[in-house]
Parts: C-alpha cells; structure tokens; sequence
C-alpha cells in the first residue's frame, strides 16, 4: 500500500466514530430511489442526532497549487461519435426548458503555471458577454464555441449558483426532477464549485449549501414541505454510503414495469434546518476517498451524488398559482395530493492521465475506474446528442443512476470546468466537446403530481378508529340503558306484588270491621232486651207499691190488722228483695249502657284509626312512590359513575321492604297506629339518608373526577413507559450489534495474533525445505502486526473502550471473556493505555483478577495488567489499588505457566519504577516472583530475572544519587542465590538480565558481605570475561576494579 492510499484510509478512520453517532439515529434501511422517469419517496424517517463537528476536507478548487508536471502532453484519443465544430455555434432551443443546460468555468492560474506558463497566453478566450468561449488552436487560429453561461476565473460562488442552479433548483420546488453536475479535468474546481462547505465564509459556500439554503427557506414557510437526503459515493464501480462507512457495494434495483432505479441500502437523512445539513454534509466528506497527486493536493477519487427529496403536500389554493394544467384525475374532492420531486448534485472524479497526474500504486487503479465511468458516461451522452436508439447507460453504475439526468424527465443543467494552462489543451479540448455534445439532448420535463394515499389512508384509518369507538360507545350506552329498564321493570314487579299485599290487607281490614259492626250488632241488642226486662220488673215494682199501699189502707180499715202487719212484713221483705233486685238491675243497665258506650267509642276509635291508617297508607305509598321515582332518576344519571353508592341505595331499599313487612306483621288494630307514627319516623328518616346520599353522590362525582384526571395521567406515564422501552429495546439491539462486532473484531485479532505466533515460531535460519527470506518474513510480520494495530484501532472507535469495560461486568462468561480479550490487546498499544485508564480499566481488571476463577479470565486480565503496568499512571493506579500483592498472590491461586508468565511480567514492569521498590518489597511482590520461578518454566523464569534485573538497576540509581542507603531488599528475600544459581541459564535474554542483575547489586558496596558469602564475585568475574555483551562484560570489570572487597 502507497501513502497517499495510506493517508486516504487515515482520513477514513479519523471519522468512524462520528459516522457511528449518526447511525445510531439514522432509521434501519430506508430505501433510497433514484427513478429515471417517476420517483417513489420513502416513508418520512426524522433524525434528531447530534453530530460532532469536523473540520471539512479541503477541496480542489480553482485557485490550489498543484507540483511540478510533465511538459509532454501526448495526443488523447476521444471516446464516442465525433462532432462537428464550426467557428460559431448557435443553438435555437434556447427557451426549451428541457434542454440540458451547460455552463463552463476557467479556473484561475496556480502558481505553478505562473512560473511556468508567464510568457504565454491562456489557452483560452472568454467572452461572457456573448456567452461564447474561444480556444487557441495556436497563436493565429481559434475555435469559438457558444454555452448558456461563461464564468471567469473571478466569477462568485454567488453567481456562479444563480446563473447555473437557482432554475434547476426553483423547479424542484415546483414539482420537477433536477440534476446539477460539474464535469472536469482533476484540480480545475469541480469540487470547490460544488461541494464547499463555506460554515465560516459564506461567500465560499458551493452548490449544494446554497441549493439546500433555498429548499429549507422555503419549507420553512410551508408546514407541508419535507426535505430528506441521501450521500453515496462510486468509488471503484462500489456504491458507498458516506453517512454510513459501513454499508458497502450497495445494489442497484431496477423496476422493469416502471423503469424506476433506487438503491434500497442508502442512508436516508430527515433535514431539518441548515447547521444540521452542515453536520450531515462534513462527516460525508469526510469519509469521501481523496490522494494527493501531482495535479491536486486533494484529488477526489470517486463520484459523490447527493440526493435531495423534497415532498410537498398540496392544497387548492396553492394550485392557483401553477403553471401546468391539473390533470382531470386529481380532480376528485377529498382526496389530498402530494408532489415529489428529487434533486441530484453530482461532484464527478476528474479525468487524469497517468503520465501527468503522477499517480501508482492502487491510485492507478482509482484512476482506471474513474476513466471507465467517465467513458461510459460520455458514450451516452454522444448517443443521446446523435439521437441513437440504444443508449449504452448499462455500462456502468454511473450511467444507470443518471439516466434521469440525460434522455430522462429531470432538468439538467451542467458546469465544465477548465484550466487556463496550455500544456492541458486535449483535456481542455475532450472537456468543451463533451459540454457542446451535452447541449443536443432534450429531457421530457414532467412534473410528478400524484395523490397522496399514504396521507389518505392515515385520515381513513383515524375515523374508522373514531368510528369503532363511538360504535363501542353506542353499544355500551345501549347496554347500560337495557340492563337498567331491566333493573325498572324488577322494581315496578315489586312494587305491584307490594301493593297486592296492601289489598289483601285492606280486604282483611273490612272483614275485621263487619264482625266488629255484627258484634256491635248483637250487644246493642242484648242491651234492647235488658232495657225491656228493667222497664217490666220496674212496673212490676210499681204495681206492687200500689197493691202494698191499697193492702195498707185494707189493714187500717180491717180486722185482720196483724195478720196484714205480718203479711206486710212478708211483702216488705219480698218488695225489699224486689228493690234490691231492681237496683241490681238498673246497676247492671248502667253498667250495660257504660259497655254500650264504650264499645261505640271503641268502634269510633277503630273507624278513625281504620281511616287514620288507610290515610297513612296512602301517604305513605305517594311518598314512597316519590322517593322511588326520585332514586330512579337519580341512578340512572349517576349510575356509572356510583357503582359504589349502588349497594347503599339497596341497603335503603332493604330497610323499606323491612319495614313493610313489619307493618303487614301487625294485625291487632291498637297498634296500628303506633306502628304508622315509626313508618313516619322511618321516612324522615330515609328523606335524611337521601340528603346525605346526594351531598355523597356529590363527593363521589368529584372523586370521579379525579379518577379521570389521574386516568389521563397514568396513560401519559404507561406511553412514557412505552417510549423508554423502545428507547430500551433499540440500545438493546445497539448493544448485540455492537457485540457482534465486537466478537467479529476480536476473531480477527485472534487470528492476526496467531499469525505472529506462528511467524516467530519459526526458525530463523533457512530449513531444509527452503524457507522464506529474512526480509519476506519480516515483511509478513510486520504487514500482520499492521492489520492487528488497525484492528484493534478500528475497534475503538467503532465500539467504544467505555463499552467494552462495561462489557467486562457481564454475567455472560463468554461476552466478558471475549471483552478481556479485546482489553489485553488494546491495552498492548501505547495510544489506548491513557483510555483504558481514564474509563477505569485498570480498576475493573484488578476487580475481575481477585474474584474470578475462571482460568482463560485470569489469563488474559493479567496480560492486560501487564501490558498497562508500561505505563507510569497506570503503575500507581495498580499499586494504590494494591495491585502488587493481589498479583503475589496468584501464585497461589493458578499453576497455569502462561497465567504466571503475565504476572511475572506485570511484576517485572512495576520493579522498574523507583517509586515503588520498597512497597514491592512490603507487598511480598519480590517474594512472589521467586515463588514463580521455582515453576521451572523458561517464560516465567525469563520476566523473574527481568524484574530482578529492573528493580536492581533502579535501586542502585538511587544509591548512586544519594537517596538511599544499605544493603538492597533484594537480598533480603534471598534473590542473590537465586540469581548465582540461575547465571548459566541457556536463554541468552535471560541470561544477559540475570548478568545485568548481578552487575547492579554489585555496584553496592553494603551488598559487598553477601557477595562473597554466596560466591557470586566469581560469577561477576565470569560475566567480565564471558558475557556475550560488551557493555556487561565492561560493567562487570569496572566494578572488579572500582570495590575494594572484590580487587582480590
């Protein structure tokens, strides 16, 4: 790969992460259509993302330096049917709005061509005046050629805009299709009359800013208005999405009915005002392809198309003003319409010959491609110029996307922009002749007016929605009003069988009181014949009072005058007896009388409470009567809403029926009038608890009120709750994509790895069957470390480190193993070291270290350590977070060796800090490296004398400059016999770090006792003499001569 491919992917990269913010919000797949002759807008998509700001990738423009090229310029070959040329030509259609519109630029000179080409005239003469363009064939002849505009090179994007693509863009928002495309040798300004951003400069900004400017004023002004966007590049006959990286070699669909072409896989963006076009706009040229070559610093490698959809509702008094007829089957009442129309920016690639434009390496195969669609494209635009019958446009992918743009419906209006410089004149020449070539074709301008079924069918579906409700509503209604005549006619079958029971009653009454009148009846007679018979004895006494009298005066006059006296006492007696027996009588007449007199009153008494109840009764039932109609009404207009006031009105009904059959109980006639005086009670009552029931139907309405308001707020919570599980849903699915990467990533890390493996497995020198060269092997290896470097760089920025660290705490053992993985190999390169430990990786590796127990986890998560322990803030992360003695005491918790060899090697790189040495100490970090190396393992033993070798070295820096004294802490854990015995290792790496070892601790004059206890100045005099090492074997004699205890 070549540096400028090296810097195009550089430029790719820089803006992944970005294109990945955007795509978070972007919808799944939303179809893109670019018709030849009707386009069918996708379904609206709104995108409310906000996108990081990126510095725009400078552009050619007219005024760019280029370097040195070659002065020969070989004759070009012209692609396509030749054409005619005269010295002044006219075209006479020029008020055809379908004709396609060209227009031509010159570029100011470069400073190249000022110091090359001062003595020498412009190849060309323009005379916008006239609209005409005279190229120098040499110093005394010319050909003049006629455009629809001539720009100079001191023309204004401003003018340049309105005199090119205002009326392209004022019939988009008319209803019609439209295309812009700029057409060019590289480095003459394609780019910079189309695609400048100008965000700071608004006088720089070029076609696409200003277009987009004048479509969003006017949808502002219009509600109905949408405007949406799509950016692909063809870059190597691929379609690429430039606001997606990812979606690469997008297909093109074609109807065969309609001929319609559209490109499903594009990314279609939902604009909303300028700044945000500005976001969309910056990250797609960022990721757009571009070299530097020998014509132009920035030279765009593939043909950028952006695509702008605008759909606008339409009403019938915004019809007035249109120019075209309405047809008659958009003449329906209500029915609503819609126009759709689309709007093509193309920034083609410029063609370049590869002797003048420098280019190797993968760039000449950039520029074959390029020079492929150009030749295809012009193919069709001589047979559409010439009125063929078989336009070539299946060719290329090119070509089939602009076949609107050419022979289709679209207004096309096309800038050709040229170099002053003569040393281009073929490209210049092959340049003006494609534009006059381009002036022939005619497009059948249509504008795309169709109904809107979509808006329709919302409408429909709103009132059949409507609809269904008030039919459910009627139904309901409907059914409460059945149930409640129901629940009426129940109460009205009471009613009636209450009242039979008071006609039985009253019938009962009536025979009562005819047996009470016959009774009267009968005393009253009784009384008739007493009165007679008192009436008879009394003229039996009054007789008898006579005959006494006359018997009186018989005895005075008589002789008998003692027998009478005699006989009168007899009678005296008998007509005591008799008197006696009168009063007697009369007594009992008066006491008969007195009955008599009471049982007229009783039955007076009788009447009037009969009457008294009878009355009551029918107060009682007109009262009753009035409370029920009362209730009635009142339930049914309370009935829904006091379901819980229903079971207290049947209490109420429950005490009358008791108190009804209270009242049917009692038949004796004395009682019934205290029994009306509680029914009346009983009422005042009930009208009391009617009162009270009102006052509490009251309450309930209130409470129902709030229950609705609480109802609309409990719905607002659960759409709220809905919103938060889409929301949840999506950063759920985010998430197993990311996954997915994430593991796809790490297999190609994997491998990548294993490559290197294998690479330094091999023998370094050549074997028996012929192995590869030294520099090829090095080449391979280095070409893989490469891929793995891009690899994991790639999956930074795609994923994220914070999201892989959260993924470290999954439950899922596969994801967190597959997450230390990709943690160990980030953490191997030096640029992510300070993010993995800003986003707390060096915390979540101790944590996992000290509570897992899976074997692979351990592994890995000590590589990772280890790998970040290179790194001076990430070595006081671990030994504040007591990372040296949890990494001691894995000795004890795995005898795996290549576990033990990550930690040995996590150890060795904290002994080279000076600041750490006696905290290793203390932490029993010295001592567990000792233990590790009794393993016996080669690896492991190898980081245990690079440890000792590191911390010995740093100890004795501190000695020299003072800072401490004494005999090392390395022999105090017993490392001196382990390093004289280890000495003859047959590892040379290891070996020169044991001798390294040695050398330091022998610079120290306290450790001089120990030296010679163990016998290791005899190793320090071998390692004088035997060392493979100059600079030890230096080291060693230096200190033979320099301390006294070993001169002898």
């Amino acid at each position: 790969m070549t540096s400028s491919s090296n810097s195009s992917s550089a430029v790719r990269s820089s803006a992944k992460h970005a294109a990945e913010r955007i795509q978070q919000h972007l919808p799944p797949s939303n179809p893109a259509s670019l018709s030849s002759s009707s386009l069918n807008l996708p379904s609206k998509t709104s995108i409310a993302a906000s996108i990081n700001h990126h510095s725009p990738r400078p552009k050619d423009r007219p005024s760019s330096t280029a370097s040195s090229v070659s002065a020969a310029s070989p004759s070009t070959r012209r692609s396509g049917t030749p054409v005619h040329r005269s010295q002044s030509k006219d075209f006479d259609d020029d008020n055809d709005p379908g004709r396609v519109r060209v227009s031509v630029r010159v570029r100011p000179r470069n400073g190249e061509e000022l110091k090359s080409d001062a003595d020498f005239a412009d190849l060309v003469e323009l005379q916008p005046e006239i609209k005409r363009l005279k190229l120098r064939k040499n110093n005394w002849n010319s050909e003049s050629y006629r455009f629809d505009e001539v720009f100079t090179d001191t023309a204004s994007q401003k003018r340049v805009y309105e005199g090119v693509a205002k009326p392209v863009v004022e019939g988009v928002l008319s209803g019609y299709n439209g295309t812009i495309m700029a057409y060019g040798q590289t480095g003459t300004g394609k780019t910079y009359t189309v695609g400048k951003i100008g965000k700071d400069d608004a006088a720089e900004r070029g076609i696409m800013v200003r277009a987009l400017e004048d479509i969003l004023a006017s949808a502002s002004s219009a509600s109905s208005v949408s405007v949406e966007i799509s950016y692909l590049q063809l870059y190597m006959e691929t379609i690429q999405d430039l606001l997606a990286p990812e979606k690469s070699n997008i297909s093109i669909n074609e109807d065969g009915k309609t001929g319609e072409v559209s490109v499903p896989g594009a990314t279609v963006v939902n604009i909303q005002d300028l700044d945000h076009f500005f976001q969309v706009l910056q990250v797609g040229e960022t990721n757009r392809h571009a070299a530097n070559t020998k014509m132009n610093t920035e030279s765009s490698r593939s043909h950028a198309i952006l695509t702008v959809y605008v759909r606008r509702a339409m009403n019938e008094k915004a019809e007035t003003g249109t120019k075209s007829p309405k047809p008659e089957s958009l003449g329906d009442k209500g029915i609503p319409r819609v126009r759709k129309s689309k709007l093509l920016i193309v920034d083609l690639a410029g063609s370049e010959r590869i002797n003048k434009s420098g280019t190797d390496g993968h760039l000449i195969e950039e520029a074959k491609f390029i020079n492929l669609s150009l030749t295809s494209l012009g193919k069709c635009i001589n047979a559409l110029a010439e009125g063929s019958s078989h336009i070539p446009t299946r060719d290329s992918k090119l070509t089939r996307l602009l076949r609107d743009s050419f022979g289709g419906s679209a207004r096309t209006s096309l800038i050709i922009t040229i170099g002053p410089s003569a040393r281009y004149h073929a490209e210049t020449t092959s340049t003006i002749m494609f534009g006059q070539r381009a002036m022939k074709i005619v497009n059948m301008v249509k504008l795309k007016e169709e109904f809107d079924y979509e808006s329709l069918c919302r409408k429909l579906e709103t009132q059949v929605d409507h609809l269904t409700a008030e039919v459910e509503r009627q139904t309901k209604l409907r059914n409460s009003e059945k149930l409640e005549l129901e629940k009426r006619l129940r109460e009205c079958e009471n009613t009636f069988a209450e009242a039979e029971k008071n006609a039985a009653r009253s019938k009962f009454l009536e025979k009562e009181n005819a047996r009470l009148e016959l009774r009267m009846k009968e005393l009253l007679k009784d009384l008739e014949m007493q009165k007679d018979q008192c009436d008879l004895m009394r003229d039996k006494a009054t007789q008898l009072e006579m005959n006494l009298k006359n018997t009186k005066q018989q005895l005075e006059s008589s002789a008998y005058k003692e027998k009478l006296a005699d006989a009168s006492k007899v009678y005296e007696t008998k007509i005591a007896v008799l008197v006696q027996r009168v009063e007697d009588e009369q007594a009992r007449s008066t006491n008969a009388e007195h009955q008599l007199n009471e049982m007229k009153n009783i039955l007076s008494n009788q009447q009037k409470s009969i009457h008294d109840q009878e009355m009551g009764n029918y107060q009682y039932q007109r009262e009753l009567a009035e409370a029920t109609y009362t209730y009635e009404s009142k339930i049914a207009e309370l009935q829904k809403k006091l379901e819980d006031e229903h079971a207290r009105s049947n209490s109420a009904e429950e005490q009358l029926r008791q108190m009804k059959s209270i009242i049917s109980d009692r038949q004796v006639l004395s009682q019934e009038n205290e029994k009306t005086n509680e029914l009346k009670k009983k009422l005042e009552e009930l009208s009391q608890m009617y009162e009270s029931t009102v006052d509490e139907l009251q309450t309930v309405k209130l409470d129902y009120d709030d229950l609705l308001h609480q109802k609309e707020k409990l719905g607002e919570e659960v759409r709220d709750m809905k919103e938060r599980l889409l929301l949840e849903e999506k950063q759920r699915k985010q998430m197993e994509s990311e996954l997915s990467k994430l593991k796809k990533n790490l297999r190609e890390s994997e491998t990548v790895v294993e490559d290197k493996r294998v690479k330094e497995d091999l023998p370094k020198g050549p074997s028996e069957s012929g192995a590869l060269p030294g520099s090829q092997r090095s080449h391979g290896l280095k070409k893989s470390l490469s891929g793995q470097r891009a690899t994991m760089a790639r999956l930074c920025e795609e994923v994220g480190v914070q999201k892989i660290l959260h993924l470290i705490k999954s439950e899922d053992l596969e994801v967190q193993i597959q997450a230390v993985k990709v943690v160990a190999n980030l953490a191997a390169e030096e640029s992510n070291q300070v993010k993995i430990v800003e986003e707390g990786g060096v915390e979540a590796l101790l944590t996992l270290v000290q509570s897992s127990q899976n074997s692979t986890i351990l592994r890995v998560a000590s590589g990772a350590i280890a790998n970040l322990a290179m790194n001076e803030k990430s070595q006081d992360l671990i030994m504040n977070k007591g990372g040296a003695q949890l990494l001691a005491k894995m000795v004890t918790k795995t005898d795996d060796p290549q576990t033990l060899r990550m930690v040995a090697g996590a150890l060795a790189n904290l002994c080279g800090n000076e600041k750490f040495l006696k905290l290793l100490k203390e932490e029993e970090g010295i001592k567990g490296l000792l233990t590790m190396a009794q393993s016996g393992n080669i690896d492991i033993i190898a980081q245990v004398a690079r440890g000792m070798a590191n911390f010995a070295k740093c100890e004795t820096r501190e000695i020299m400059q003072g800072r401490r004294k004494g005999r090392s802490l390395l022999l105090e854990e017993g490392a001196l016999e382990w390093l004289t015995s280890n000495s003859h290792i047959e590892s040379a790496s290891t070996q020169r770090h044991i001798e390294l070892a040695l050398c330091h601790l022998a610079q120290n004059e306290a450790n001089a006792i120990d030296f010679k206890r163990t016998g290791s100045v005899t190793e320090i005099v071998r390692i004088s003499v035997e060392s493979s090492r100059d600079d030890i074997r230096s080291l060693a004699k230096k200190i033979l001569r320099s301390n006294p205890h070993f001169s002898n």
